[in-house]
């Protein structure tokens, strides 16, 4: 199996900063894109980086300037480096990772547990 463990979340004031870390672990023969996508409540998940193998990244506009994405190849860890954060960035941030687990079986997306980010003063 695969396992996305996630640290980082917690609480903090506007204008603050925050990394997020997620460590992909288990049967894993390749990692395609890594990123993290975000769930307020009441609201549906939405991505928020994504860092593909090849190197390019992909942010929400509302991020965009604000949170980088990055990734350890080695270390099957890509993180999220969330700066100037508003009140309106509070919410769960799940890591996701398209693995493939064999060389013969075709890439699956893996989801972290998530971590909540709360952005208050």
């Amino acid at each position: 199996q695969v396992q996305l463990v996630e640290s980082g979340g917690g609480l903090v004031q506007p204008g603050g900063s925050l990394r997020l870390s997620c460590a992909a672990s288990g049967s894993i023969f390749s990692i395609d894109a890594m990123g993290w996508y975000r769930q307020a409540p009441g609201k549906q998940r939405e991505l928020v980086a994504v860092d593909s193998k090849s190197g390019s990244t992909n942010y929400a506009d509302s991020v965009k300037g604000r949170f980088t994405v990055s990734r350890d190849n080695a270390k099957n860890t890509v993180y999220l480096q969330m700066n100037s954060l508003k009140p309106e960035d509070t919410a769960v941030y799940y890591c996701s990772a398209v693995v493939r687990r064999y060389s013969s079986l075709p890439s699956r997306t893996y989801w972290g547990q998530g971590t909540q980010v709360t952005v208050s003063s």
